[in-house]
């Protein structure tokens, strides 16, 4: 039985690894990975298109797939060659996501249980939306919900539009199929129309045609410079990696200051054309020529990033490992009704595992950022590195235990923080460039990574006391073994959390004094990782003087939670202090929601013995009756 219960999960594993699998050509023939893998420079930073992809449907859609009229799916890059190649075809996929789009007021758009819609859908109602956008409060904290979706609808068609015309001016398709005769055309027109304006200034005879014509391409490459959202044309050789490269925009500007046509430009225009006339051998063919160019320019360590980025993408290392520990809580919750050795040892060496693929994730971010032994640069590496050392922490437990209780709490950790991350993604790049009061390697690696280290093991510990909570009140599992074993977790834990909390707390204090010239100055962010501290020391002193039993000590790590959370993102919602960077729309109430369940766990947890199922409560509640009895007055009894 037990090898039939491995194979099973080795196929689930090979089922969820397969699933990341993506074809490398579509069923037309382009080679989508070689484009997907072209460099451009975007959020101040060099990365290949396929992130741009995925960020920007991330943005607009809240997930990273686009269903086409006909049902199929396509992959983020195939999107995006559509929507920068051929506008009129992407504007039929529904990448838009609207929450409440009955709310709107807007006529005809609303459908019955579609949240998602199209540019063409949309293009009806442009005018209203621009009218009710320019009635938005400009203060976000003041807008309410309705404001919101307005002011996210309209963003989301700017950037739409914007990304669009990186690679073309704004016009029809059939400018489109004409791009380098209409560049040609500019070229030659350059000349001709320069001598025509001067010529107009200084009053003399010019030919109205030709400088009609030039000052036409003017107007709609200078709108192009200030519309495209991508930079995809590099500064020539030599190449400085830190340089500024141009837009389609740009390019074409500088001709009229008497440069030569940039061969990008011509490149991307050709590309245009080829995939727009379903030309894949063309289209392969410049794709190739441009990965050339830009390997010939560009340092190895630079190109080396762009290609290894394509790659993380297409891995997505963080949703293989949420998908591994929605597995692992199952083995888990399955083994106690059957097979509990097997299940236990799956779940345990699938935590190893997933540990391994999480911190592959963390190194590759690390990697790609050229910030090697930085964890946490932002509020969304936060997340995963919380996620990460809440796993560690389960994969060493469980190697002391053994009894799936630390597997199963890792793994519920692992995947909320997780979640947490996928949904402060929807902002856009992750990997986008730090702020200056976080640039610095050394305390980076220090105080937030010792300091976020506290966070997990705090979580960690506040979740194994929810499961004691839950297994007591609803279960009949929970016996004086499985308690003994909780309550050595959770105080383990919470010892490692209080020391990394503290010592993380004493860390940025020295580097509050280097930054900013005080150790301590009670900022909301400070006050936060004291507060965890206090209550780590709580617990430890109500636990060594015998002030709490079991249930009075899984409170305060319950507890835990909530003091660990408003340090993490509740701090940031104040908008106030040195520390309020990182702040999430919506963030309070996904806040309140987290605060209000973790108290009814406390309130659970503190549920006189008589409402326990467990035979641990069942005891319990035995042994304080006859305590009443044996202290109460003979008569009485």
């Amino acid at each position: 039985m037990k090898k039939v219960i491995y194979i099973l999960v080795a196929i689930f594993v090979l089922l969820i690894f397969s699933r990341q699998y993506a074809p490398t050509t579509n069923e037309e023939g382009f080679d989508i990975t070689a484009f997907s893998e072209l460099p451009v420079q975007d959020g101040g930073r060099i990365k290949p298109l396929d992130s741009v992809a995925r960020n920007t449907l991330l943005v607009l859609s809240a997930r990273q797939k686009v269903e086409t009229p006909d049902g199929r799916w396509l992959q983020p890059i195939e999107w995006l060659m559509d929507l920068t190649m051929r506008p009129e075809v992407a504007d039929t996929y529904r990448v838009f996501k609207i929450e409440f789009p009955d709310e709107l007021g807007l006529a005809g758009l609303a459908e019955p249980g579609q949240r998602y819609y199209s540019f063409n859908d949309l293009q009806p109602h442009f005018s209203t939306l621009l009218e009710l956008y320019s009635k938005v409060d400009p203060e976000p904290q003041r807008r309410s919900a309705y404001d919101r979706q307005i002011v996210k609808i309209n963003d989301s068609l700017m950037r739409y539009h914007r990304v669009m015309h990186s690679l073309h001016p704004i016009g029809s398709g059939e400018r489109l199929d004409r791009l380098v005769d209409e560049y040609q055309s500019f070229q030659a027109t350059v000349g001709p129309g320069m001598d025509a304006l001067r010529r107009q200034q200084a009053g003399d005879d010019y030919d109205a045609n030709v400088l009609r014509r030039f000052i036409s391409f003017g107007d709609d490459y200078l709108k192009l410079s200030q519309t495209a959202h991508m930079r995809v044309i590099p500064p020539p050789p030599p190449v400085d990696p830190m340089a500024d490269w141009q837009n389609v925009g740009e390019a074409l500007l500088d001709v009229m200051q008497g440069k030569s046509l940039n061969p990008f430009v011509t490149s991307y225009a050709s590309l245009t054309m080829a995939y727009r006339a379903g030309d894949s051998e063309s289209f392969n063919r410049t794709v190739r020529e441009l990965q050339q160019s830009f390997e010939a320019d560009f340092p190895a360590s630079i190109e080396n990033r762009v290609y290894f980025e394509r790659v993380f993408n297409s891995l997505q290392p963080f949703g293989v490992a949420m998908q591994l520990y929605v597995l692992i809580f199952v083995l888990v919750c399955i083994s106690w009704l059957r097979w509990p050795e097997a299940l236990n040892k799956s779940a345990f060496w699938l935590l190893v595992l997933t540990f391994i693929i999480h911190t592959f994730g963390l190194v590759a971010r690390m990697y790609i950022q050229e910030r090697y032994f930085v964890f946490v640069t932002n509020l969304y590496s936060s997340a995963i590195f919380v996620g990460w050392g809440a796993t560690l922490l389960g994969v060493i437990i469980e190697k002391f235990f053994k009894n799936g209780l630390g597997a199963a709490m890792a793994s519920v950790v692992g995947f909320c923080t997780l979640i947490v991350a996928h949904h402060l993604a929807m902002s856009g790049d992750t990997l986008e460039l730090m702020r200056a009061v976080l640039d610095s390697n050394f305390w980076l690696a220090t105080h937030v990574t010792v300091i976020t280290l506290g966070y997990s093991a705090v979580f960690l510990a506040g979740a194994l006391a929810i499961l004691f909570a839950v297994l007591g009140v609803f279960g009949r599992r929970l016996n004086h073994k499985m308690v003994r074993s909780l309550s050595g977790m959770v105080y383990g834990i919470i010892c490692f959390g209080t020391l990394f909390s503290l010592v993380g707390t004493i860390l940025g204090g020295i580097w509050a004094d280097q930054s900013w010239g005080r150790f301590w100055g009670w900022d909301p962010k400070e006050n936060g990782a004291l507060m965890i501290v206090m209550m780590g020391a709580i617990y430890l002193h109500a636990r060594w003087g015998g002030i709490c039993g079991e249930r009075g000590l899984m409170a305060l790590a319950i507890c835990g939670n909530i003091i660990t959370a408003w340090s993490w993102f509740g701090t940031n919602l104040l908008g106030v202090g040195l520390h309020s960077y990182g702040f999430t729309e919506g963030g309070f109430y996904w806040l309140s929601v987290f605060v209000i369940s973790q108290l009814v766990f406390i309130g659970l947890v503190l549920l006189p013995w008589r409402y326990w199922r467990s035979d641990f409560g069942r005891e319990k509640h035995l042994k304080d009756r006859k305590r009443i009895l044996m202290a109460a007055p003979r008569e009485e009894v």
